[in-house]
Protein backbone atom coordinates (compact mmCIF):
# COMPACT_ATOMS: atom_id res chain seq x y z
CA UNK A 1 0.00 0.00 0.00
CA UNK A 2 1.74 3.06 -1.09
CA UNK A 3 -0.52 5.81 0.52
CA UNK A 4 -0.39 6.19 4.15
CA UNK A 5 -3.03 7.60 6.16
CA UNK A 6 -2.73 10.18 8.59
CA UNK A 7 -2.95 9.90 12.19
CA UNK A 8 -5.81 10.82 14.30
CA UNK A 9 -5.83 14.88 16.12
CA UNK A 10 -4.44 14.47 19.50
CA UNK A 11 -7.10 16.31 21.49
CA UNK A 12 -5.08 15.90 24.49
CA UNK A 13 -2.92 18.65 22.55
CA UNK A 14 -5.58 20.38 21.25
CA UNK A 15 -4.92 24.16 20.78
CA UNK A 16 -7.38 26.81 22.26
CA UNK A 17 -9.63 28.21 19.65
CA UNK A 18 -7.82 32.16 19.68
CA UNK A 19 -4.55 29.91 19.08
CA UNK A 20 -6.03 28.74 15.91
CA UNK A 21 -7.21 31.87 14.38
CA UNK A 22 -3.85 33.43 15.23
CA UNK A 23 -2.23 30.50 13.47
CA UNK A 24 -4.47 30.29 10.88
CA UNK A 25 -4.16 34.29 9.85
CA UNK A 26 -0.34 33.91 10.14
CA UNK A 27 -0.32 31.09 7.61
CA UNK A 28 -2.58 32.86 5.14
CA UNK A 29 -0.82 36.17 5.17
CA UNK A 30 2.38 34.03 5.01
CA UNK A 31 1.13 32.56 1.77
CA UNK A 32 -0.09 35.84 0.40
CA UNK A 33 3.01 37.74 1.01
CA UNK A 34 5.14 34.81 -0.50
CA UNK A 35 2.40 34.54 -3.62
CA UNK A 36 2.81 38.05 -4.07
CA UNK A 37 6.62 38.32 -4.13
CA UNK A 38 6.31 34.93 -6.52
CA UNK A 39 3.78 36.77 -8.97
CA UNK A 40 5.79 40.36 -9.41
CA UNK A 41 7.93 38.53 -11.22
CA UNK A 42 5.86 36.53 -13.74
CA UNK A 43 3.63 40.45 -14.51
CA UNK A 44 7.27 42.38 -14.61
CA UNK A 45 8.09 38.86 -17.17
CA UNK A 46 5.43 39.46 -19.23
CA UNK A 47 5.82 43.46 -19.50
CA UNK A 48 9.31 44.62 -19.17
CA UNK A 49 11.71 42.01 -18.16
CA UNK A 50 12.63 40.78 -21.61
CA UNK A 51 13.47 44.30 -22.90
CA UNK A 52 16.00 44.88 -20.02
CA UNK A 53 17.41 42.00 -19.15
CA UNK A 54 17.48 40.33 -22.83
CA UNK A 55 17.72 42.43 -25.71
CA UNK A 56 17.09 40.44 -28.79
CA UNK A 57 16.08 41.90 -32.16
CA UNK A 58 12.68 39.67 -31.79
CA UNK A 59 10.32 40.94 -29.57
CA UNK A 60 9.10 37.04 -28.83
CA UNK A 61 12.52 36.20 -28.32
CA UNK A 62 12.83 38.40 -25.31
CA UNK A 63 9.61 36.99 -23.76
CA UNK A 64 10.29 33.60 -24.16
CA UNK A 65 13.83 34.40 -22.60
CA UNK A 66 11.60 36.13 -19.72
CA UNK A 67 9.55 33.55 -19.18
CA UNK A 68 12.26 30.83 -19.38
CA UNK A 69 14.07 32.90 -16.74
CA UNK A 70 9.91 32.41 -14.58
CA UNK A 71 10.77 28.50 -15.13
CA UNK A 72 14.02 28.25 -13.56
CA UNK A 73 11.77 29.45 -10.39
CA UNK A 74 9.60 26.34 -10.87
CA UNK A 75 12.47 24.32 -11.64
CA UNK A 76 14.14 25.32 -8.13
CA UNK A 77 10.99 24.59 -6.00
CA UNK A 78 11.46 21.21 -5.59
CA UNK A 79 14.40 21.56 -4.08
CA UNK A 80 12.91 23.90 -1.19
CA UNK A 81 10.30 21.63 -1.13
CA UNK A 82 12.78 18.59 -0.59
CA UNK A 83 15.11 20.25 2.00
CA UNK A 84 12.42 22.30 4.29
CA UNK A 85 10.62 19.18 3.87
CA UNK A 86 13.17 17.11 5.05
CA UNK A 87 13.71 19.53 8.05
CA UNK A 88 10.36 20.50 8.58
CA UNK A 89 9.62 16.71 9.81
CA UNK A 90 12.40 17.03 11.66
CA UNK A 91 12.55 19.84 13.34
CA UNK A 92 9.48 21.79 12.81
CA UNK A 93 6.80 23.42 10.84
CA UNK A 94 7.51 27.17 12.10
CA UNK A 95 11.55 27.38 11.51
CA UNK A 96 10.81 26.40 7.82
CA UNK A 97 8.25 28.95 7.01
CA UNK A 98 10.34 31.56 8.75
CA UNK A 99 13.03 30.59 6.43
CA UNK A 100 11.11 30.37 3.47
CA UNK A 101 9.90 34.03 4.23
CA UNK A 102 13.27 35.57 4.93
CA UNK A 103 14.47 34.21 1.91
CA UNK A 104 12.03 35.42 -0.77
CA UNK A 105 11.86 38.78 1.00
CA UNK A 106 15.68 39.15 0.32
CA UNK A 107 15.43 37.28 -3.42
CA UNK A 108 12.90 40.01 -4.37
CA UNK A 109 14.02 42.82 -3.40
CA UNK A 110 17.24 42.12 -4.98
CA UNK A 111 15.36 42.07 -8.15
CA UNK A 112 14.32 45.75 -7.52
CA UNK A 113 16.88 46.65 -6.93
CA UNK A 114 19.00 44.60 -9.66
CA UNK A 115 20.56 46.76 -12.78
CA UNK A 116 19.74 46.01 -16.14
CA UNK A 117 21.60 44.51 -19.14
CA UNK A 118 22.60 48.16 -20.20
CA UNK A 119 24.24 48.87 -17.41
CA UNK A 120 26.01 45.53 -15.84
CA UNK A 121 25.84 43.55 -19.35
CA UNK A 122 26.08 40.45 -19.35
CA UNK A 123 26.02 40.08 -15.54
CA UNK A 124 22.14 41.30 -15.06
CA UNK A 125 20.01 38.64 -16.92
CA UNK A 126 22.87 36.04 -14.99
CA UNK A 127 21.97 37.57 -11.40
CA UNK A 128 18.21 37.65 -12.07
CA UNK A 129 18.25 34.32 -12.71
CA UNK A 130 19.55 33.46 -9.80
CA UNK A 131 17.51 35.82 -7.78
CA UNK A 132 14.70 33.68 -9.31
CA UNK A 133 15.57 30.40 -8.45
CA UNK A 134 16.11 31.66 -4.71
CA UNK A 135 12.31 32.57 -5.26
CA UNK A 136 11.67 29.34 -6.35
CA UNK A 137 13.48 27.81 -3.55
CA UNK A 138 11.34 29.95 -0.98
CA UNK A 139 8.15 29.10 -2.41
CA UNK A 140 8.84 25.55 -2.78
CA UNK A 141 9.75 25.53 0.73
CA UNK A 142 6.89 27.55 1.89
CA UNK A 143 3.65 26.15 0.81
CA UNK A 144 4.21 22.61 3.20
CA UNK A 145 4.91 25.07 6.60
CA UNK A 146 1.94 27.65 5.84
CA UNK A 147 -0.12 24.48 4.55
CA UNK A 148 0.63 22.37 7.54
CA UNK A 149 0.40 25.20 10.24
CA UNK A 150 -3.59 25.66 9.55
CA UNK A 151 -4.66 22.02 8.33
CA UNK A 152 -2.54 20.55 11.94
CA UNK A 153 -4.17 23.25 14.05
CA UNK A 154 -7.70 22.36 12.36
CA UNK A 155 -10.69 20.62 14.76
CA UNK A 156 -11.91 17.55 13.46
CA UNK A 157 -14.19 17.92 10.25
CA UNK A 158 -12.71 21.41 9.53
CA UNK A 159 -9.28 20.48 7.89
CA UNK A 160 -10.24 21.42 4.10
CA UNK A 161 -11.58 24.88 5.35
CA UNK A 162 -8.57 25.51 7.26
CA UNK A 163 -6.19 24.42 4.92
CA UNK A 164 -8.15 26.92 2.31
CA UNK A 165 -6.68 29.78 4.17
CA UNK A 166 -3.29 29.14 2.79
CA UNK A 167 -4.93 28.70 -0.41
CA UNK A 168 -6.12 32.26 -0.34
CA UNK A 169 -2.70 33.30 -0.75
CA UNK A 170 -2.57 32.63 -4.41
CA UNK A 171 -5.55 35.15 -5.34
CA UNK A 172 -4.57 37.54 -2.31
CA UNK A 173 -1.22 37.72 -3.83
CA UNK A 174 -2.23 38.00 -7.64
CA UNK A 175 -4.70 40.65 -6.90
CA UNK A 176 -2.27 42.63 -4.61
CA UNK A 177 0.32 42.10 -7.09
CA UNK A 178 -1.99 43.30 -10.08
CA UNK A 179 -2.66 46.06 -8.25
CA UNK A 180 0.43 47.23 -7.33
CA UNK A 181 1.56 46.71 -11.12
CA UNK A 182 -1.74 49.17 -11.55
CA UNK A 183 -0.60 51.70 -9.29
CA UNK A 184 2.43 52.00 -10.55
CA UNK A 185 1.47 51.61 -14.04
CA UNK A 186 -1.21 54.82 -13.49
CA UNK A 187 1.11 56.56 -11.82
CA UNK A 188 4.09 57.03 -13.80
CA UNK A 189 4.15 57.52 -17.98
CA UNK A 190 5.42 54.82 -19.93
CA UNK A 191 9.20 55.64 -20.14
CA UNK A 192 9.04 55.80 -15.89
CA UNK A 193 7.13 52.82 -15.43
CA UNK A 194 10.50 50.76 -17.77
CA UNK A 195 12.96 53.38 -16.23
CA UNK A 196 12.02 52.46 -12.49
CA UNK A 197 8.29 52.24 -11.71
CA UNK A 198 8.38 48.56 -12.43
CA UNK A 199 10.59 48.35 -9.50
CA UNK A 200 8.60 49.32 -6.97
CA UNK A 201 6.33 46.29 -6.45
CA UNK A 202 9.62 44.14 -6.04
CA UNK A 203 10.77 46.51 -2.96
CA UNK A 204 7.31 46.32 -1.53
CA UNK A 205 8.50 42.30 -1.02
CA UNK A 206 10.53 44.25 1.96
CA UNK A 207 7.36 43.78 4.68
CA UNK A 208 7.24 40.07 4.03
CA UNK A 209 10.49 39.99 6.58
CA UNK A 210 8.06 41.57 9.40
CA UNK A 211 5.89 38.70 9.16
CA UNK A 212 8.85 36.23 9.19
CA UNK A 213 9.66 38.02 12.52
CA UNK A 214 6.01 38.00 13.98
CA UNK A 215 5.21 34.17 12.92
CA UNK A 216 8.96 33.21 15.12
CA UNK A 217 8.03 34.60 18.35
CA UNK A 218 4.50 34.78 18.07
CA UNK A 219 3.23 31.25 16.51
CA UNK A 220 3.63 27.89 18.41
CA UNK A 221 4.75 24.42 16.55
CA UNK A 222 1.60 22.40 15.34
CA UNK A 223 0.50 19.81 17.71
CA UNK A 224 0.32 16.98 15.12
CA UNK A 225 4.31 17.92 14.53
CA UNK A 226 5.07 17.80 18.65
CA UNK A 227 3.02 14.41 18.73
CA UNK A 228 5.45 12.73 15.82
CA UNK A 229 8.32 14.27 17.61
CA UNK A 230 7.26 12.40 20.67
CA UNK A 231 6.66 9.44 18.94
CA UNK A 232 9.90 9.56 17.14
CA UNK A 233 12.32 10.23 20.23
CA UNK A 234 10.73 6.84 21.93
CA UNK A 235 11.96 4.94 18.41
CA UNK A 236 15.37 3.77 17.58
CA UNK A 237 17.03 5.43 15.20
CA UNK A 238 16.06 4.07 11.90
CA UNK A 239 15.49 4.72 8.02
CA UNK A 240 12.09 6.30 9.41
CA UNK A 241 14.41 9.24 10.97
CA UNK A 242 14.57 10.56 7.40
CA UNK A 243 11.59 11.52 5.94
CA UNK A 244 13.19 12.09 2.60
CA UNK A 245 14.20 8.31 2.84
CA UNK A 246 10.61 6.96 3.85
CA UNK A 247 8.89 9.05 1.21
CA UNK A 248 11.39 7.91 -2.01
CA UNK A 249 11.21 4.00 -0.37
CA UNK A 250 7.99 3.56 0.69
CA UNK A 251 5.61 6.54 -0.84
CA UNK A 252 7.53 7.72 -4.08
CA UNK A 253 4.22 6.42 -6.43
CA UNK A 254 1.95 8.85 -4.15
CA UNK A 255 3.86 12.11 -4.51
CA UNK A 256 3.85 11.21 -8.39
CA UNK A 257 0.18 11.08 -8.45
CA UNK A 258 -0.68 14.37 -6.35
CA UNK A 259 1.82 15.46 -8.64
CA UNK A 260 0.56 14.70 -11.55
CA UNK A 261 -3.36 15.27 -10.33
CA UNK A 262 -2.82 19.06 -9.54
CA UNK A 263 0.02 20.03 -12.92
CA UNK A 264 -2.88 21.23 -14.92
CA UNK A 265 -4.83 23.45 -11.82
CA UNK A 266 -1.04 25.11 -11.75
CA UNK A 267 -0.46 25.02 -15.97
CA UNK A 268 -3.60 26.66 -16.23
CA UNK A 269 -3.35 29.10 -13.72
CA UNK A 270 0.22 30.31 -14.96
CA UNK A 271 -1.34 30.93 -18.43
CA UNK A 272 -4.39 32.82 -17.47
CA UNK A 273 -2.31 35.10 -14.69
CA UNK A 274 1.11 35.48 -17.05
CA UNK A 275 0.45 33.89 -21.10
CA UNK A 276 -2.64 35.46 -21.02
CA UNK A 277 -1.34 39.46 -20.08
CA UNK A 278 1.45 38.27 -22.49
CA UNK A 279 -0.69 37.20 -25.52
CA UNK A 280 -3.57 39.51 -25.23
CA UNK A 281 -0.90 42.69 -25.41
CA UNK A 282 1.57 41.49 -28.04
CA UNK A 283 -0.58 39.32 -30.20
CA UNK A 284 -4.33 40.86 -29.99
CA UNK A 285 -3.07 44.33 -29.53
CA UNK A 286 -5.17 44.67 -26.38
CA UNK A 287 -4.04 47.31 -23.59
CA UNK A 288 -2.03 46.04 -20.45
CA UNK A 289 -4.31 47.99 -17.88
CA UNK A 290 -7.54 46.55 -18.46
CA UNK A 291 -6.27 43.12 -19.18
CA UNK A 292 -4.10 43.29 -15.51
CA UNK A 293 -8.05 44.89 -14.38
CA UNK A 294 -10.02 41.56 -15.40
CA UNK A 295 -6.76 39.33 -13.61
CA UNK A 296 -7.61 41.24 -11.01
CA UNK A 297 -11.53 41.23 -10.80
CA UNK A 298 -11.61 37.55 -11.42
CA UNK A 299 -8.86 36.96 -9.11
CA UNK A 300 -11.43 38.59 -6.32
CA UNK A 301 -14.16 36.07 -6.91
CA UNK A 302 -11.57 32.99 -5.77
CA UNK A 303 -11.48 34.59 -2.67
CA UNK A 304 -15.36 33.35 -2.08
CA UNK A 305 -14.84 30.23 -4.51
CA UNK A 306 -11.67 28.15 -3.08
CA UNK A 307 -13.00 28.46 1.10
CA UNK A 308 -16.55 27.29 -0.39
CA UNK A 309 -14.98 24.51 -2.10
CA UNK A 310 -13.28 23.63 0.47
CA UNK A 311 -15.90 23.52 3.04
CA UNK A 312 -17.94 21.31 0.56
CA UNK A 313 -15.03 18.59 0.78
CA UNK A 314 -15.14 18.34 4.19
CA UNK A 315 -18.98 17.48 3.99
CA UNK A 316 -18.91 15.17 0.58
CA UNK A 317 -15.34 14.10 -0.03
CA UNK A 318 -11.89 15.70 -1.42
CA UNK A 319 -11.84 13.82 -4.38
CA UNK A 320 -15.56 14.35 -5.59
CA UNK A 321 -14.77 17.85 -5.65
CA UNK A 322 -11.09 17.76 -6.62
CA UNK A 323 -12.03 15.34 -9.55
CA UNK A 324 -15.22 18.07 -10.80
CA UNK A 325 -12.73 20.91 -11.42
CA UNK A 326 -10.57 18.87 -13.59
CA UNK A 327 -13.00 17.93 -15.36
CA UNK A 328 -14.69 21.03 -15.87
CA UNK A 329 -11.34 23.01 -17.20
CA UNK A 330 -10.44 20.24 -19.94
CA UNK A 331 -14.31 20.57 -20.71
CA UNK A 332 -13.29 24.93 -21.01
CA UNK A 333 -10.48 24.64 -22.70
CA UNK A 334 -11.72 25.35 -25.96
CA UNK A 335 -14.12 27.54 -25.36
CA UNK A 336 -11.59 29.68 -22.94
CA UNK A 337 -9.47 30.68 -26.08
CA UNK A 338 -12.17 30.97 -28.12
CA UNK A 339 -13.61 33.77 -26.42
CA UNK A 340 -10.14 35.69 -25.49
CA UNK A 341 -9.55 35.26 -29.42
CA UNK A 342 -12.62 37.92 -29.88
CA UNK A 343 -9.98 40.96 -28.63
CA UNK A 344 -13.23 41.67 -26.44
CA UNK A 345 -12.36 42.55 -22.74
CA UNK A 346 -15.66 41.38 -21.91
CA UNK A 347 -15.25 38.08 -23.58
CA UNK A 348 -12.20 37.48 -22.00
CA UNK A 349 -13.16 38.49 -18.72
CA UNK A 350 -16.01 35.65 -18.72
CA UNK A 351 -13.64 33.25 -20.25
CA UNK A 352 -10.97 33.65 -17.33
CA UNK A 353 -13.63 33.72 -14.83
CA UNK A 354 -15.19 30.68 -15.82
CA UNK A 355 -11.81 29.00 -15.67
CA UNK A 356 -11.00 30.69 -12.57
CA UNK A 357 -14.21 28.99 -11.11
CA UNK A 358 -12.90 25.17 -12.00
CA UNK A 359 -9.17 26.12 -10.86
CA UNK A 360 -10.97 27.34 -7.38
CA UNK A 361 -12.71 24.15 -7.36
CA UNK A 362 -9.79 21.95 -7.23
CA UNK A 363 -7.76 24.23 -5.42
CA UNK A 364 -10.10 24.96 -2.12
CA UNK A 365 -9.50 21.12 -0.94
CA UNK A 366 -5.91 20.42 -2.55
CA UNK A 367 -4.06 21.47 0.41
CA UNK A 368 -6.18 19.25 2.79
CA UNK A 369 -6.01 15.93 0.23
CA UNK A 370 -2.23 16.39 -0.05
CA UNK A 371 -2.27 16.31 3.66
CA UNK A 372 -3.72 13.37 4.79
CA UNK A 373 -2.28 11.47 1.95
CA UNK A 374 1.02 11.25 4.52
CA UNK A 375 1.35 10.71 7.86
CA UNK A 376 2.79 13.51 10.52
CA UNK A 377 6.22 12.05 10.45
CA UNK A 378 6.88 12.52 6.93
CA UNK A 379 3.88 14.70 5.68
CA UNK A 380 6.05 18.18 4.94
CA UNK A 381 8.19 15.77 2.83
CA UNK A 382 5.25 14.46 0.66
CA UNK A 383 2.76 17.16 0.45
CA UNK A 384 5.68 19.60 -0.20
CA UNK A 385 7.37 17.27 -3.03
CA UNK A 386 3.89 16.61 -4.82
CA UNK A 387 3.21 20.14 -5.25
CA UNK A 388 6.61 21.07 -6.19
CA UNK A 389 6.16 18.32 -8.90
CA UNK A 390 3.27 19.67 -10.68
CA UNK A 391 4.76 23.24 -10.50
CA UNK A 392 7.54 22.16 -12.33
CA UNK A 393 5.44 20.01 -14.43
CA UNK A 394 2.98 22.68 -15.22
CA UNK A 395 3.22 26.01 -13.83
CA UNK A 396 6.73 26.67 -14.47
CA UNK A 397 6.66 25.55 -18.09
CA UNK A 398 3.26 26.76 -18.95
CA UNK A 399 3.89 29.87 -20.20
CA UNK A 400 6.67 29.02 -22.40
CA UNK A 401 4.85 25.99 -23.73
CA UNK A 402 2.22 28.43 -24.84
CA UNK A 403 4.55 31.08 -26.42
CA UNK A 404 6.28 28.13 -28.24
CA UNK A 405 2.69 26.54 -29.14
CA UNK A 406 1.58 29.64 -30.64
CA UNK A 407 4.66 30.25 -32.52
CA UNK A 408 4.88 26.59 -33.88
CA UNK A 409 0.38 26.28 -34.61
CA UNK A 410 -0.69 30.02 -35.11
CA UNK A 411 -3.68 28.62 -33.68
CA UNK A 412 -4.56 29.31 -29.82
CA UNK A 413 -6.21 25.70 -30.16
CA UNK A 414 -3.03 23.82 -29.40
CA UNK A 415 -2.64 25.55 -25.86
CA UNK A 416 -6.39 24.65 -25.24
CA UNK A 417 -5.06 20.88 -26.05
CA UNK A 418 -2.16 21.63 -23.92
CA UNK A 419 -4.75 22.25 -21.16
CA UNK A 420 -6.50 18.98 -22.39
CA UNK A 421 -3.96 16.62 -21.98
CA UNK A 422 -2.69 18.05 -18.91
CA UNK A 423 -6.45 17.25 -17.52
CA UNK A 424 -6.88 13.40 -18.71
CA UNK A 425 -3.72 13.04 -16.32
CA UNK A 426 -5.10 14.82 -13.71
CA UNK A 427 -8.44 12.89 -13.97
CA UNK A 428 -6.09 9.53 -14.16
CA UNK A 429 -4.36 10.40 -11.56
CA UNK A 430 -7.35 11.55 -9.34
CA UNK A 431 -8.57 7.80 -10.13
CA UNK A 432 -5.43 5.48 -8.96
CA UNK A 433 -5.39 8.15 -5.56
CA UNK A 434 -9.18 7.08 -4.89
CA UNK A 435 -8.97 4.09 -5.67
CA UNK A 436 -6.11 3.49 -3.18
CA UNK A 437 -7.16 5.04 -0.42
CA UNK A 438 -10.77 2.83 -0.88
CA UNK A 439 -8.49 -0.08 -0.53
CA UNK A 440 -6.41 1.21 2.58
CA UNK A 441 -6.25 -1.04 5.24
CA UNK A 442 -9.35 -1.36 7.46
CA UNK A 443 -7.18 -0.40 10.65
CA UNK A 444 -5.89 2.78 9.08
CA UNK A 445 -7.30 6.34 10.45
CA UNK A 446 -10.63 7.09 8.31
CA UNK A 447 -8.76 11.00 8.25
CA UNK A 448 -7.22 9.28 5.43
CA UNK A 449 -9.73 8.04 3.50
CA UNK A 450 -12.50 11.07 4.34
CA UNK A 451 -11.83 12.60 0.67
CA UNK A 452 -11.61 9.36 -1.33
CA UNK A 453 -14.76 7.32 0.18
CA UNK A 454 -17.32 9.57 -1.17
CA UNK A 455 -16.11 9.67 -4.75
CA UNK A 456 -18.37 6.94 -5.69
Amino acid sequence: MDTAPSAQPDTSTAPAVGNRRRVATAAALASAVEWYDYFVFGIAAALVLGDLYFPAGSPTAGVMASFATFAVGFLARPLGGIVAGHLGDKRGRKPMLVLALTLMGVATTGIGLLPTYDTIGVVAPILLVLLRVAQGVAVGAQWGGAMLLATEYAPEGKRGVYGSVVQLGVPIGVVTANTVFLAAGALTTDSAFAAWGWRVPFLVGLLVLGLAWYIHTRVEETPAFREAERALAEQEKSEQSSPLRTILRGHLGTVLLAGGSFAVNTATFYILITGVLDYTTRELHMEKGPVLTVSLCVSLTQLVLIPAAAALSDRIGRIRIYAFGAAGIALWAVPLFLLIDTGSLLWLAVGTFVASCFLSIMYGPQAALFAELFTPEMRYTGASLGYQIAAVAGGGLAPFVMVLLLEATGTSMAVSGYIIALSVIALLSIKVLASRARSAEPEAAPEAKAGAESAG
